[in-house]
């Protein structure tokens, strides 16, 4: 199989947020159609280089790299890890990084994921990284999406080094946990940086798209 510069960039996409859910490479790699995206993607699992796995039921297969696609760009060989408690979250976190790439028209080398940080990072170090962070006109923005309830200090520990790190952090929450907004409403009075926005406001999106 002759690879096209496309399926190179769908290889590299899915490395760097570990995997995707067929709607999300439509869009990063730019396809017409779901229908023409699904069928190049079933070519790239004919010829070894993607596979296809149903990880929990009632969320749509996720897309992994194999590790003949890894040695092909480069990627680090390691098989990536999936916990099953925040396969929801990796989804909504491909999905709001979509929501900036389309609504503000960002281009994607502009967006940094999280596995990217931790990789400059060296691997005997784990500090926090939000889920992922992009530049926009000389700033840096970093984006964290809270799904499930975190605790108190924790929260806080991430949003004062969200603070140190980069001029905007923006927060996207479920209204379904009122106790970290109420936190980091709280914050906002010591840390002037903090924006929360909705999660619903990235589903929305999602539907024009």
């Amino acid at each position: 199989m002759k690879l096209t510069d496309r399926d190179t960039e769908i290889l590299k996409e899915i490395d760097r947020w570990r995997f995707c859910l067929g709607r999300h490479i439509k869009i990063l790699a730019d396809f017409s159609s779901q229908r023409a995206c699904d069928r190049r993607l079933h070519s790239l699992i004919k010829a070894n280089l993607l596979e296809r796995k149903r990880i929990i039921y009632g969320i749509p297969s996720v897309y992994t790299l194999t590790y003949r696609a890894k040695r092909l760009i480069g990627a680090n060989k390691r098989k990536d890890k999936f916990r099953l408690d925040n396969i929801a979250h990796d989804i909504a976190v491909l999905d709001t990084a979509i929501y900036f790439v389309k609504k503000f028209k960002l281009p994607l080398k502009y967006l940094l994921t999280e596995k990217q940080l931790h990789s400059k990072d060296g691997f005997s170090i784990r500090n926090h990284h939000p889920d992922f962070i992009f530049t926009k006109d000389k700033k840096t923005y970093c984006v964290e999406i809270e799904l499930s309830l975190k605790s108190k200090d924790k929260l806080e520990q991430n949003i004062q080094s969200n603070f140190y790190k980069y001029d905007f952090q923006i927060w996207f929450v479920g209204s379904n946990i009122p106790k970290i907004i109420k936190i980091l409403n709280n914050c906002k009075k010591q840390y002037q940086n903090i924006k929360i926005l909705d999660i619903q406001e990235v589903k929305y999106v999602r539907k024009i798209y």
